[in-house]
């Protein structure tokens, strides 16, 4: 492949997401007022609850068999690998920039979560239509990469309502909660120590210690939340997957002639207008990053190192380590879809929980905003990169 096809195939689809992303920032104008904020809640109530999950449903029922299932077992795997690389880079980060307490989860799952949903969709399906693809059959190209982007979807919900959640939950800890803990402590010390006069011996310590541990796991185990892991796209999966992979099921709605197909063409209708939506939703919340500050520039330009450097050259020994050891089955298309797991900017679902704890909302606005920003370029240089490297 040429350099030019290569360049093409890599830009376009980033173009794309660029054009409509701008669409979005200019209907949330104040002087436009098409996409307020209030607009904008309900709509992303309608994606999250109606659009996603039948994007992702439907299409891992199409496509996803018991025996590919199988086959594309690392790729959750491969997902997992860029939220440990990620969080233990970011924690790096966090020593060097020493940030406030209250935006330490925000960083540390800027750095973890990538937009390993929309993103995904937008690009392997135009990747895949692009003259000079290196992926073959523009058709089943986009077929099989819409499972690998379903997947990687529902992979990276689960993570991120499990740990990115917990994490901006627990470092969104107020004053106010910290000096209860304080107080607590020092009113359980009060009562169980004796006067400073006495000698405190070793069995009153451990007393003392034993019991402010288990106020502490008490105090973790309240915070915590599990039953984020169950959103809407993550159940959209599960249904998918049932289909897919449960003959009888799949033969009654999957295909030209199952009884209950309509069922199955409602749900892609649906779901088709889950992509241009996000894209649109994604530029209105951008917007909101420029009227943002309160984030030191060392933050941001980290963030930015990890996700857009590190990251990737991380992803390109992990996959090719993967390859070399067989742990992958022989497909480019797969291939190209784990390396990009590794180069995306942050995932755009931490912008909601940090509106959920209203920790932090501004400073992940001009996170998102120069990731973002920065993400046209960084993308257009990786993808063609990676397409070279698997072709």
């Amino acid at each position: 492949m040429g350099f030019l096809d290569l360049f093409s195939a890599a830009s376009m689809p980033v173009l794309k997401v660029l054009i409509v992303t701008a669409l979005g920032s200019f209907l949330a104008l104040d002087s436009v007022d098409i996409f307020g904020r209030n607009t904008m809640k309900q709509v992303n109530n309608i994606v999250f609850f109606v659009f996603t999950p039948a994007l992702v449903g439907s299409n891992l029922a199409r496509t996803v068999t018991l025996e590919s299932i199988i086959s594309m077992w690392f790729m959750p795997v491969n997902i997992l690998l860029t939220f440990i690389i990620g969080s233990a880079l970011g924690w790096v980060l966090l020593t060097i920039t020493r940030p406030p307490q209250h935006l330490k989860g925000l960083i540390l799952g800027a750095c973890a979560a990538g937009n390993l949903g929309s993103l995904p969709m937008i690009i392997i399906p135009a990747v895949c239509n692009e003259k000079g693809s290196p992926f073959g059959d523009p058709v089943v190209c986009h077929e099989y990469g819409m499972a690998y982007a379903s997947l990687s979807m529902a992979t990276g919900a689960v993570y991120v309502w499990t740990y990115v959640y917990n994490l901006v939950r627990f470092f969104s800890v107020n004053s106010q909660d910290l000096n209860n803990v304080v107080a607590s402590r020092d009113q359980l010390t009060e009562s169980l120590l004796p006067s400073s006069s006495s000698t405190v011996n070793k069995k009153e310590k451990w007393k003392v210690r034993s019991e402010m541990m288990k106020q502490q796991l008490w105090n973790l185990s309240r915070r915590l939340n599990l039953k984020a892991v169950f959103a809407p796209s993550v159940i959209g999966a599960i249904v998918g997957l049932m289909i897919g992979t449960i003959t009888p099921m799949r033969r009654l709605l999957i295909g030209t002639t199952a009884p209950f197909r309509v069922i199955q063409d409602s749900a892609s209708l649906i779901g088709d207008a889950s992509i241009p939506t996000m894209t649109l939703l994604a530029g209105g919340n951008l917007l909101k990053g420029l009227k943002g500050s309160g984030i030191s520039l060392s933050l941001v330009i980290g963030i930015v190192i990890v996700r857009f450097i590190f990251l990737p050259l991380s992803g390109i020994l992990i996959v090719k380590g993967a390859i070399y050891f067989s742990l992958v089955h022989v497909n480019r298309l797969y291939h190209f879809v784990l390396l990009l797991q590794f180069a995306l900017p942050p995932a755009l679902n931490i912008g909601t929980i940090t509106q959920l704890f209203g920790a932090g909302e501004t400073e992940c606005s001009v996170i998102m905003l120069w990731t973002y920003g920065l993400a046209s370029l960084s993308l257009t240089f990786w993808s063609m990169f990676f397409m070279w490297l698997v072709a």
